[in-house]
């Protein structure tokens, strides 16, 4: 988690320091709201492919660690079983 505030941090930082130097340029306010406008959209869209790779890998670790405990649950309940056989053939 640390790695991605860092991330964010840096492009918030890119963003305020693309914002402050469009702002600050001799250009017709039209042309600045544009680039704005174009540069805002390009950041919002970076955020979002970073947003949905994110939700993929945590996805992704999810669906990995929650087949590993269906095998664990597989592999408890077969020594289970087995244990239960054992001690049945001790009884006889």
């Amino acid at each position: 988690m640390k790695t991605d505030k860092v991330i964010l941090g840096v492009l918030g930082g890119l963003a305020a320091g693309a914002l402050m130097g469009i702002l600050f340029a001799p250009e017709k306010g039209k042309k600045t709201r544009k680039r704005i406008l174009s540069k805002g959209n390009d950041y919002a869209d970076d955020l979002k492919d970073k947003y949905d790779n994110l939700l993929g890998t945590v996805s992704k670790k999810y669906e990995d660690i929650w087949l590993e405990g269906q095998d664990l649950l597989s592999a408890g309940k077969d020594k289970l079983e087995k244990t239960k056989k054992e001690i049945q053939k001790l009884e006889i």
